[in-house]
């Protein structure tokens, strides 16, 4: 009797029969073939989901002080509208790792006091009059402070002005419960005590000297608040003296004082400013970044797709899609991402 081969008719249809025959079978014990999934699981590049993404201040503004009206702070924990990737509906998260929100403040309101493993930023992008207060600073906010909360520091936010306040937050809740690592908790009382005054970790860590006994060792920045005030000047001196990478511009880093570096083990940022008339080299990295407008006006083309961006807007870039700024007027831009995590595990990558 002839045995079928693979160039006999009907040959490969009895080896699909078999084949699936054979995943059903093992499927029963909880196995399943690694050859039909590897194509996907080892790709030649990243490959992402996100997609590129831009977000108007002058909509997110509008929708977000009707959430105002419609939930108090206190009813929502923390009045928040997420900043979904169109790429990841439904997911909460502005990129794979990070979860990216608007925050509104009303002037009388507290957000109660709580913690959680996920580490948290805040970049504040209009209104005077609000404070957060971690670990037992109490900070005030200002247009383009870069405010941290570490992984279970305790944090509130208050509004005894007469403004309301919005600001970006940005957490890796996404690669915490990757992890399934995630745990929060409450307070009986509504605020932390404070006994640190707004600027004190600042002018104790980052000022070129440590206290006596500071940690030589700490994964994290110990500074609260690196206030935009501080940080544009050192800006203005790198244009100044030349120091403009084409691709991103007079470009700093925002360095835990301690060890020089990423101010979070998970996040990192940067400040950067472009010049008038700046016109970027292309770059792609594999850090999906979130960027956030201090200043002025002009397009970043993202994978072949421009996307013009002005005070206070943010927009995303995802992981390997090559991008350039082009800057209309003089531009500081605000980025973040998972850059830290990327490194620590040896995967980051950048190219042009």
């Amino acid at each position: 009797m002839a045995v079928a081969t693979a160039t006999q008719p009907g040959s490969k249809h009895n080896v699909q029969v078999a084949r699936q025959a054979y995943y059903d079978k093992i499927s029963k014990f909880h196995m399943a073939p690694l050859w039909e999934v590897l194509k996907d699981l080892v790709t030649p590049e990243p490959k992402t989901d996100c997609r590129p993404a831009l977000w108007k201040f002058s909509d997110v503004k509008r929708l977000m002080l009707e959430a105002g009206d419609v939930i108090s702070a206190e009813e929502a924990e923390r009045r928040v509208l997420v900043l979904e990737n169109p790429g990841e509906t439904g997911n909460a998260r502005i990129t794979h790792s990070l979860f990216a929100g608007i925050q509104l403040i009303l002037p009388g309101e507290i957000a109660d006091v709580h913690q959680h493993v996920s580490s948290a930023i805040r970049f504040v992008l209009e209104g005077e009059g609000a404070y957060t207060a971690v670990e037992g600073e109490k900070t005030m906010m200002s247009h383009g402070d870069f405010i941290i909360t570490a992984n279970w520091a305790p944090h509130d936010h208050g509004n005894p002005g007469k403004q309301p306040v919005m600001w970006l937050d940005v957490l890796d809740m996404p690669t915490v419960n990757h992890f399934q690592a995630s745990f929060a908790s409450h307070f009986d009382e509504k605020m932390q005590k404070t006994n640190h005054a707004d600027g004190d970790s600042f002018d104790r860590y980052a000022s070129g000297v440590l206290p006596d006994g500071a940690p030589a060792h700490l994964n994290r920045s110990p500074v609260i608040n690196y206030p935009y005030a501080k940080m544009r000047p050192i800006l203005e001196r790198l244009k100044k003296t030349g120091d403009i990478d084409k691709r991103h511009g007079a470009r700093v880093r925002y360095a835990n004082p301690i060890n020089g570096g990423p101010v979070l083990p998970t996040m990192g940022a940067h400040l950067a400013l472009l010049p008038k008339g700046f016109k970027g080299e292309p770059y792609r990295s594999t850090d999906g970044t979130i960027f956030a407008v201090a200043e002025g006006g002009g397009t970043t083309i993202i994978d072949g797709k421009p996307f013009e961006w002005g005070v206070n807007d943010v927009f995303v870039v995802p992981p390997w899609k090559r991008y350039f700024h082009n800057a209309a007027a003089e531009s500081v831009l605000f980025s973040i991402s998972d850059r830290p995590a990327q490194e620590a595990l040896g995967i980051w990558r950048e190219g042009n």
